[in-house]
Parts: structure tokens; sequence; C-alpha cells
């Protein structure tokens, strides 16, 4: 029941009481085992102006995603709250991976993708490049933004805004040399990311910041936390061809995940 009926309901039951006959008219004997309720206290004209007008009164409708999104913290760079409204819908199921679907990407030599998702935003973290991935990684990417990434950064920078995206799907060998295996980007099952940009605007990439200072640590505690979202993570210290960002993919392996 709504308060403005409720209230509505007190003064009819108000108002009834007040035109009722202090006394029975003739004494009337109750039956026996009927249950007498006492009738309820008198509610005043005042107390039921207040509980109309408080009824009556016009409500704030809740804020849609759109609307949060561009809501940026004082002090930030308010442009990527606004770029995340037009990120696009929830994707992969999952209402906080936005983005559009793809659906099949083809390829020659084994690449391509079955269901390709382009990843835009994720956990309200924006991608600096939509990235062309299956959805097993994209998912991953949000658990690893969920539990490492958002929670190491914290308030650092007023948080972070945007993933540096070096790249997603790609059809090639490991990197990129000549007679090697087919990468995991070429299936949709890699993403490789440079660094990140907090929210007042700074940046902290992994060529600059691997290994030295505050931002250096939290570097190397995302790196860790992405061992278990992902099958393999590689950083700086796996080899020459990862020094300046990190790999990773959900290829998955008896013995467990291979990080260095």
């Amino acid at each position: 029941m709504t308060r403005a009926l409720w209230a509505l309901l007190l003064l009819c039951t108000s108002a009834a009481w007040a035109d009722a006959p202090r006394q029975s008219l003739r004494p009337v004997a109750r039956p026996a085992g009927v249950m007498v309720v006492a009738a309820p206290p008198p509610v005043s004209a005042p107390a039921i102006e207040s509980a109309l007008h408080e009824a009556l009164r016009p409500q704030s409708r809740p804020e849609n995603l759109a609307t949060r999104l561009a809501k940026a913290p004082e002090g930030a760079d308010p442009k990527p709250a606004k770029r995340l409204a037009k990120a696009g819908g929830a994707i992969c199921g999952v209402a906080d991976i936005q983005g559009e679907e793809v659906g099949r990407v083809l390829g020659s030599g084994g690449c391509g993708i079955s269901d390709a998702v382009k990843v835009r935003a994720v956990s309200g973290v924006w991608l600096s490049t939509p990235a062309t991935i299956d959805c097993t990684t994209a998912k991953a990417l949000k658990r690893w933004v969920d539990r490492s990434l958002v929670p190491e950064v914290g308030r650092r920078g007023c948080g972070v805004s945007e993933l540096r995206v070096a790249a997603s799907y790609a059809c090639r060998t490991r990197n990129s040399q000549k007679g090697a295996r087919l990468s995991e980007h070429a299936k949709g099952h890699a993403i490789d990311i440079s660094g990140f940009t907090y929210k007042d605007g700074s940046q902290i990439t992994v060529l600059k910041n691997w290994g030295g200072g505050r931002d250096g640590k939290i570097l190397k505690n995302v790196h860790r936390g992405a061992c278990g979202p992902f099958g393999t993570v590689l950083g700086p210290n796996s080899d020459k061809f990862h020094r300046d960002h990190f790999h990773f993919d959900t290829a998955r392996y008896r013995g467990g995940p291979y990080c260095k």
C-alpha cells in the first residue's frame, strides 16, 4: 500500500470515529469467544496533512548507468567518464563489460575468433583502444580489474580511469617471429596492457615505472594478480619482447598458469 493510500485510509478512519456516538444507544451483549479489537488512536489533522504532503512529493528517479558514469570525481578529468557513457551496451552476459558483439572473425592459417566482441570498458575502466577478443578473455580481464587492479591502485591518482591497450586480436605468430607457433592473439584469447591512466590524468607505464617507486610496486602487484584469472602472464622479467607491456591470455595448461 502506498503512503498516499495509507494516509487517506487514516483520514477516513479518523472521520468515521469522530462521527460515531460516544456510547452505544442500546447495550448489546458480546458473543462469547469473539476477540475485541481496540480502536486505533485518533490521528490529528496536521499529521494527516503532513503524511499526504510527503506521499505526494515528487520522488527523484534512480540514476541509470550512463548518468552515473558521466559524473567524474571532483578534481578529475571528466573526459574518460563521459566516454564511458558511450561505451556501448552490456556484452558477454555481464553488465560491467561494455562494448559490442562482433560475431565470427575469419582469418587464415588458424587465425580467427568464432564469437568475438569488441570491449570498450570493464567495471567502469575505459580501454584506450577497443579490444577485439572472445568473452572468456573479456571476463578474465574483468576479474583482474575487480580483484587486483582497482584494489591495488586504491585512491592513488583518484583511482584508475583507463587501461592502455597495446594489442588484442592480431593474426600473427608469437612475438611476430618467423616460424614460431601461432600466438594466442590470433585466436582472440589475449590482450596486451602497456600501462594505465589515473583519474587525475597522470599515467603509469610498464616501460618507465616497472621496478621503481610506488608505481613500480603497483605494477608488480597487478602483474602477480593476473596469474589465475589468466593462464599466461608475461612481463618485463620474461624476455625482451615484453619489456614495455604485460601479455595476458586465457590459454590453460595442465600444470596451472604460467606467469613470469
